[in-house]
């Protein structure tokens, strides 16, 4: 008997991994890419695309490779920690051939719309493919399209700009740095990519301004030790230290920490948030100590050759760089409320609550503070509770959301790495059992508990994640060539031992307080 016809829209990351599920579950997928090739927004173009979010040039993960991966097929050890966006598509080219993925996909076709039919049993779709339009029937849709689509341009918040006789754009127009030689320039916005942006052009430009309305707190890849930020921050200790400690604390720790690098305050980017969110900037300490960029509040307004700021300051300019980020849009999707309501209202960020029948899932749309693969990656759910269940978690999710992130409508799919790797895996049954695996394997515990949190640890084990990590960092031999030292493992154990058996003596009387 034939499985279940899925369509699956987008071929990038959450799309390659969205086929693979359907073929492991005995499903029939058929994936709609727009383009002409795989990738997503890692695939790297010359040209822009309407509606589409892309790259620049020289743009680098800002998340571990051993996390960057999907369960069962690690990037080979030699790739180094942190990816170029070339590096990314190698890895993805390979895992599409490994799998055989590519069969499954109809380059240039876009999905104009789907309807469901009237008795909820299937789903049909308008595709156009090369100019000509494809009716299809299928039984569920898993929407893999990105959260990034269209560029978010706020001219109507800058006072001034279309009098403005200078260039301006937004960053996903920015390719490489060549074309701004001896420019002045600003880049509006402080995320991730605003600061890369800062820092490459300061190479070439005659001055470039960085101007941010509230701040932020940078953090850089290097970690202590010279180990990858992720080694050390996404780890299941980390985690469980977080939800003991208060949160003023664990704030103060990550601040003295951020601000022992550099002083915030001294540097102009204090935030006037405490430390929730930080934007990966490795080099801009160096360039605003340089004197390469300048850190500018928010810009008041523009007259035709200059840009006047809030505290009053005026600089020549010559383009304007708005790096404000992308929306999220279904143009394909029904206007139906219980589609898909005002504030993206997902059970898990997968299913929309208010469906009939689950036949529609979104797979990837969310923004983890750590890698998406691996996250997109575990969105299998098995089973779904009532309506009323799901709209419970999802209330319960955006009263915690507001006391870990930012008020703002474009960080509402933000969740933990961890956490949410954990809560999802609970619910396929793929969280590893750490009391049991101690008794059997205490040092594969100890690694999966005090290691990073890869994403093969919730199917397979890999005991040389360590050994992975910084294989590619040792390019020179050395004669005394002995791994960086670390906590004894009789520690390691000893504590991880102490941590377990305090967790169980809490779950027992979590317990006995219900009887």
């Amino acid at each position: 008997m034939p499985g279940k016809r899925i369509a699956v829209i987008g071929a990038g990351v959450s799309g390659l991994g969205a086929i693979k599920i359907c073929l492991e579950e005995g499903l029939e997928p058929t994936c709609f890419e727009g383009t002409n090739d795989i990738g997503g927004l890692w695939r790297y173009q010359e040209e822009t695309t309407s509606g589409r979010a892309s790259i620049y040039k020289s743009a680098t993960s800002n998340t571990l490779k051993e996390m960057t991966t999907y369960h069962d097929y690690p990037s080979p050890d030699y790739f180094p920690n942190y990816l170029h966006n070339s590096r990314i598509m190698e890895y993805l080219r390979r895992y599409a051939q490994h799998f055989d993925l590519t069969k499954h996909i109809r380059f240039l076709s876009k999905v104009d719309s789907m309807r469901k039919r009237s008795d909820f049993s299937c789903t049909d779709i308008l595709v156009e493919t090369t100019g000509k339009q494809e009716s299809y029937v299928f039984d569920g849709i898993m929407v893999c399209s990105s959260l990034y689509t269209g560029p978010i341009l706020p001219l109507q918040n800058f006072p001034g700009i279309n009098r403005f006789k200078g260039q301006y754009i937004h960053s996903c127009e920015y390719r490489s740095p060549e074309k701004f030689q001896g420019k002045k320039i600003i880049v509006v916005g402080i995320g991730n990519s605003g600061a890369d942006l800062a820092i490459e052009l300061s190479h070439v430009a005659s001055q470039v301004y960085l101007s941010t309305r509230r701040g932020a707190w940078i953090w850089n890849r290097v970690w202590d030790n010279g180990m990858p930020m992720d080694t050390v921050l996404f780890t299941h200790f980390k985690t469980i230290l977080n939800k003991f400690y208060p949160t003023f604390l664990i704030n103060r720790w990550a601040e003295n920490k951020l601000n022992a690098r550099f002083n915030h305050d001294v540097y102009g980017l204090l935030p006037k948030h405490r430390y929730v969110l930080a934007t990966c900037g490795d080099d801009l300490p160096n360039h605003i100590i340089s004197g390469r960029v300048l850190i500018k509040s928010d810009v008041r307004e523009f007259t035709e050759t200059s840009a006047i700021f809030g505290d009053g300051t005026e600089e020549d300019v010559d383009v304007v760089i708005f790096a404000t980020g992308y929306t999220s849009s279904f143009p394909f999707l029904e206007n139906n409320a219980t589609v898909l309501d005002s504030q993206h209202s997902m059970f898990k960020f997968v299913f929309p609550p208010q469906l009939e029948k689950p036949t529609l899932a979104f797979i990837g749309i969310l923004q983890p503070v750590g890698a998406t693969i691996p996250t997109s990656e575990l969105q299998r759910l098995n089973k779904l509770p009532s309506v009323s269940g799901m709209m419970a978690d999802i209330r319960q999710k955006r009263k915690k959301f507001e006391k870990e992130f930012l008020n703002n409508p474009r960080d509402t799919c933000r969740v933990q790495y961890v956490e949410y790797m954990d809560e999802i895996a609970s619910e396929i049954g793929a969280k590893p059992n750490l009391p049991s695996i101690f008794l059997w394997d205490p040092k594969l515990a100890v690694e999966i508990f005090f290691g990073p949190c890869t994403p093969y640890q919730y199917r397979l084990a890999i005991l040389t994640q360590r050994e992975r990590i910084i294989k590619p960092l040792r390019t020179r031999t050395l004669i005394c060539d002995q791994p960086p030292s670390s906590v004894p493992f009789w520690l390691k154990s000893a504590c991880a031992a102490l941590l377990l058996f305090i967790i169980n003596i809490v779950i027992i009387s979590h317990r006995y307080v219900y009887f």
